[in-house]
C-alpha cells in the first residue's frame, strides 16, 4: 500500500515520451455519447483487487445491470502502460486512477475527459488543494478519490533510554527537525536504538518538499507556464544539506530503500520515524512500544505536510462514458461511495464528509499507539497540507529530484547537485516549451 499510494515514475525515456507534443490536445471535450446504460464498466488501477471490492460491490448494488470490471496493472508498468493504451483510444479501458501530479500532462495529451460541470460540487465536497491539483488551464479534469498526509512515528521505549520526553500529539505543540535531530542523536548514544531519524520514501519529492517549503524554499517549480526549475533557492539549499548530513554523520541509514524502511521502525532500530496514515495498522504488529506526533519543522521556518494522492478519470475514448461516470461521481462525490473505497485500506477519504466519519476511526487503528492521529490527521488538512506542483513537467521534474535526493543521500555535495538538476530539467522541459 505504501509504494502503490503514489505512483512511481517510468525510466525518464518513457517520460519524455509522455510529454512529447504537451502542447496538443488540452481542449478535450466533455463526451456527449453516453453509451448504454447498462453493461460492464471497465476500471483499471495498481492496487490489488481487494482494494476496490468494497466500493465495486457497493455500486453494483445502486445500480443493477451494471457490472465493474476492475483490472489491477502493477505501479511499475501502470504509467508506460496506461501511455500505450491511451494513445491508441482503447476502448478496453472507461475510468481509470490518476496520480493528481499528472493530471496536467493527462489533459494535455488528452487523455481525460473535462468534467468542468461538476466544478461546484466538487469544490464544495473536497479540500482546496485536492480542488485545484485536479485542474488543468481552468477545467477540471479528474475526481479526487483519496488523500493523505505524513506522522513522525516515535519510539517510546528508545526515548525513555535516552531520558527524552517525547513529543505530544498536539500540532500547536509540533517539534522542530533541530529537536528531533537531537533526541535521535541521544537516543543512539543510549543504546536505545541503532540510528535516530529515518524516513520511509528516502528518495521521494512527495516527502521530502515539506522540508523545503518549511524553509520558504517553495515547491521547486515556478514561473506562468509551470515550467522553470526553482531548486537553487535558499530554503531548498538550506534544506538539503541538512538532510544530506543526516545521512552523513549516520543519523540516518544509507542502503535502505523501498519496503525495507517500514521493518527499520517496527524492528526497533529507529528512533524517529516519518511515515503515513497506512502505516498506522503496518505497525500495530510491532512489539515496539510507539506513538505518532505532528510531521516536525525547521526553527524559524513554518510547519508544512505534504498531501494528495489518487483521483479517478475518464478515457476519452470509452464507448459507455455515462455508466463509467456513475462509478467516478459514486466513488469520489458520494461519502458512502468513497468510504467504501477506504474500508480495506487505511487511506484517508477526498470527500470531506467521508472524512469526518473515517478520521475518528483513526485513534483506534493500534490501540493506545495511534491515539492523537485524527486531531493531526484533521489540522494537518486544514492547516498545514501543501499539494505537489501542478505542471505539465512534473513527471519529468520528479525523476529528476528523486535522482538528485538519491545522490544527496548517498553524499554528493546538495548544492552542485541540486545545481545539476537544474540543468537537467532546463533541458528536459525545452522541448515541452
Amino acid at each position: 500500500m505504501r509504494r502503490n499510494l503514489f505512483a512511481v515514475p517510468a525510466a525518464l525515456v518513457a517520460t519524455a515520451l509522455l510529454v512529447a507534443g504537451c502542447g496538443g490536445s488540452s481542449e478535450t471535450p466533455a463526451a456527449t455519447d453516453s453509451g448504454p446504460a447498462t453493461g460492464t464498466v471497465n476500471f483499471a488501477g495498481t492496487d490489488n483487487a481487494e482494494t476496490y471490492q468494497p466500493v465495486i460491490k457497493a455500486f453494483e448494488a445502486k445500480n443493477p445491470g451494471i457490472t465493474v470490471n476492475y483490472t489491477q496493472i502493477p505501479f511499475d508498468q501502470f504509467n508506460a502502460t496506461m501511455q500505450q493504451r491511451l494513445s491508441a483510444k482503447d476502448t478496453g479501458i472507461d475510468v481509470y486512477t490518476v496520480d493528481e501530479p499528472r493530471v496536467s500532462q493527462l489533459a494535455a495529451k488528452g487523455f481525460l475527459v473535462d468534467l468542468s460541470e461538476l466544478d461546484a460540487k466538487v469544490k464544495s465536497s473536497f479540500s482546496a488543494a485536492a480542488y485545484k491539483t485536479n485542474h488543468f488551464r481552468d477545467k477540471l479534469w479528474s475526481l479526487p478519490m483519496w488523500n493523505s498526509t505524513q506522522y513522525l512515528f516515535y519510539n517510546k521505549t528508545a526515548l525513555a533510554k535516552a531520558k527524552v520526553t517525547p513529543p505530544t500529539a498536539d500540532p500547536q505543540q509540533r517539534w522542530t527537525w533541530e529537536q528531533v535531530e537531537a533526541a535521535g542523536r541521544k537516543a543512539m548514544q543510549s543504546g536505545g536504538t541503532k540510528y535516530g531519524l529515518f524516513m520511509e520514501q528516502p528518495e521521494a519529492y512527495y516527502q521530502l518538499q515539506p522540508l523545503a517549503e518549511s524553509l520558504g524554499g517553495g515547491s521547486g517549480i515556478e514561473g506562468d507556464d509551470a515550467l522553470t526549475p526553482a531548486v537553487e533557492t535558499d530554503g531548498w539549499k538550506k534544506a538539503m544539506q541538512w538532510y544530506g548530513n543526516t545521512y552523513a554523520s549516520g543519523l540516518s541509514p544509507r542502503g535502505i530503500g523501498g519496503f525495507q524502511t517500514g521493518p527499520v521502525f517496527a524492528n526497533g532500530g529507529v528512533a524517529f520515524f516519518v511515515g503515513g496514515p497506512w502505516d498506522l495498522k503496518i505497525f500495530g504488529s510491532s512489539k515496539v512500544d510507539w506513538g505518532v506526533a505532528p510531521l516536525p519543522y525547521f526553527q524559524g521556518g513554518k510547519p508544512v505536510s505534504p498531501t494528495g494522492s489518487w483521483s479517478l478519470g475518464l478515457n476519452p475514448a470509452s464507448k459507455q462514458l455515462g455508466m463509467a461516470r456513475k462509478f467516478l461521481e459514486f466513488a469520489t462525490l458520494d461519502p458512502a461511495g468513497n468510504l467504501a473505497t477506504t474500508s480495506a485500506t487505511t487511506i484517508i477519504p477526498a470527500n470531506l464528509d467521508a472524512r469526518k466519519q473515517y478520521t475518528p476511526k483513526m485513534d483506534s487503528f493500534s490501540g493506545a499507539k495511534t491515539v492523537g492521529a485524527a486531531a493531526i490527521t484533521t489540522y494537518e488538512s486544514e492547516h498545514t497540507a501543501v499539494s505537489r506542483p501542478v505542471s505539465v513537467g512534473y513527471i519529468q521534474f520528479e525523476e529528476v529530484m528523486g535522482k538528485a535526493f538519491a545522490d544527496i543521500r548517498n553524499g554528493s555535495n546538495p548544492d552542485a547537485r541540486l545545481q545539476e538538476a537544474t540543468r537537467q530539467l532546463t533541458e528536459a522541459w525545452k522541448s515541452i516549451k
